[in-house]
């Protein structure tokens, strides 16, 4: 008896004069058509029931697609060529496909050249497609593919493909025939690159996340000395892997899963890809040790510029922005993923912002992760107690409605500058905030640093927005994609009423006066 991810197979050891090995007697599912992980990566399935390739690769292990397992998927004939967003790979037209992969994500391109070159920049997207609904492209893999039978209409994607490296072999060649003296340095520095080359093929790849040693990982981020921060999960560093790309490594603590669920875990959190989540390259799992390895995002956490003193100001339409994406990104995790993530600890800290101030939420799915031991690590978590719902307080069932709650809290932190607790003369900002929003003077909620920047109307919107998710009952509350079209401006916000049990989180009951100064 075999067990493979989404497959189990029962198997017969042959050993005679024609054949000596391992042969299949019955498996299920025995179709891809029954599950939709039975292909793996860059598989699709056939009208037969079996998986095939698509063009430009094949088998990634060729026992297994004997023994009628393909949840391995395929891998490239030739490697992409891409580092740094420069490329020399190029795209083949897949118009043979039923349906588009899963995970596309939408961009703003308004041409299928904009669109190409978009997905030739970024070196983890692997195809595009556009059409009159527009550009989308796929990160890292393509699945649940399906072949067309010829009579339905077939989707056309375009798959990025690598082009032998000619243009920089040639470019090489050319320099040695032209540039005799330095012959000698070239060719120190083709050993140096070729023996990176052999350092980093030691990474191996697991489904479609790297897989790091625990010395790789020392060693990119030099032996962990630059601490980015450190949390309720674990402390994150910044590295540096092959590319070289800088990387965010979380080495996690109190840690107790096995390996086997680690990993299978690990792989359900990789599937996740939105333009406002964090996304996760690899991990590490050794011994008692659990590392993730996520993008870097440069310009840290929000908390460090909404909070701090010396730093620029964000604007209201980038608050607005930031509030916009954070709840896209909740949404998703929410409604579009096949089983519901609910975050846990959506707080300004988990909220990272890159280069470019683009936004994304860190740490999600660490409660599905942890299990058992997110309770354990919510009790280490001091920041956070200002963002739980009462239901936590109360030990009710938590459901998606707790992160609806803290979003508005980070939403009122957004608007006002202020945090939520621990800040001015009132120990309790939102209960002040909700009190003012309710006799229509949102202008004073807002941070004074802004005074003349925001616009009234989506001030006042999001401000009902805000007090809308922090109702005591979830049942009050509204669905992240609902508070998303409030924010947009697609649906009419009317006036919330003020929550009554924050008298009870409160020490002492406090009456809800508060500075207003800045």
């Amino acid at each position: 008896m075999r067990l493979h991810m989404g497959q189990v197979s029962l198997l017969r050891w042959v050993n005679n004069a024609t054949i000596t090995g391992w042969q299949p007697l019955w498996s299920y599912p025995s179709s891809c058509k029954i599950s939709a992980f039975y292909c793996g990566a860059f598989s699709a399935c056939t009208s037969a029931g079996t998986c095939a390739c698509i063009d430009g690769f094949r088998p990634s292990d060729p026992d297994e697609w004997r023994l009628g397992q393909f949840v391995s998927g395929c891998s490239r004939v030739i490697p992409s060529d891409c580092e740094d967003g420069i490329s020399t790979d190029s795209f083949v037209l897949l118009d043979n496909l039923q349906g588009l992969p899963a995970n596309p994500q939408d961009t703003s391109e308004e041409t299928s050249e904009d669109c190409e070159a978009t997905c030739l920049s970024q070196c983890y997207c692997v195809a595009y497609s556009y059409d009159l609904s527009g550009c989308k492209i796929w990160y890292n893999v393509l699945l649940n593919l399906t072949f067309g039978n010829g009579t339905i209409h077939h989707t056309k994607i375009s798959m990025r493909i690598g082009s032998h490296g000619k243009r920089r072999q040639g470019h090489i060649q050319h320099v040695m025939l032209v540039i005799g003296p330095i012959v000698v340095g070239l060719l120190i520095m083709l050993v140096i690159f070729w023996l990176y080359k052999i350092s980093s093929r030691q990474t191996k790849v697991d489904g479609f996340l790297a897989v790091y040693t625990y010395t790789q990982l020392k060693r990119a981020t030099r032996n962990f000395s630059d601490k980015l921060g450190e949390g309720g999960f674990g402390s994150v560093f910044k590295g540096t892997v092959a590319g070289p790309t800088d990387v965010a490594v979380k080495e996690l603590k109190s840690f107790g899963h096995r390996d086997k669920q680690f990993r299978a875990e690990v792989q359900t959190l990789g599937l996740i890809q939105h333009t406002n989540l964090v996304r996760l390259f690899g991990f590490c799992s050794e011994g008692t040790r659990r590392l993730l390895v996520y993008e870097y995002m440069a310009n840290g956490s929000l908390n460090s510029h909404l909070f701090s003193e010396g730093t620029s100001i964000l604007s209201w339409n980038l608050r607005r922005r930031i509030a916009i994406g954070v709840g896209k990104g909740l949404s998703y995790l929410h409604e579009e993923c096949r089983d519901c993530i609910i975050h846990c600890d959506i707080k300004p800290e988990n909220i990272l912002l890159d280069a470019e101030f683009c936004h994304k939420i860190a740490d999600f799915g660490m409660a599905k992760l942890l299990g058992r031991d997110m309770s354990t690590a919510l009790t280490t978590l001091r920041g956070t107690i200002g963002y739980l719902a009462p239901e936590w307080v109360y030990g009710q069932p938590i459901t998606h409605k707790a992160d609806v709650y803290s979003f508005g809290v980070v939403l009122l932190e957004l608007i006002s500058g202020r945090r939520a607790t621990g800040n001015g003369n009132h120990r309790y900002f939102p209960l002040y905030a909700a009190a003012k929003v309710n006799e229509g003077d949102v202008l004073i909620v807002l941070d004074g640093r802004l005074r003349g920047d925001g616009n009234e109307k989506e001030l006042d919107v999001a401000c009902r927005v805000a007090c809308w998710c922090i109702q005591d009952d979830e049942i009050h509350r509204p669905s992240m994609g609902q508070a998303v079209r409030m924010l947009e401006g697609a649906v009419d916000v009317e006036l919330p009423p003020i929550p009554t049990s924050f008298q009870n989180i409160m020490d002492g009951g406090d009456s809800g006066t508060y500075s207003a100064e800045v």
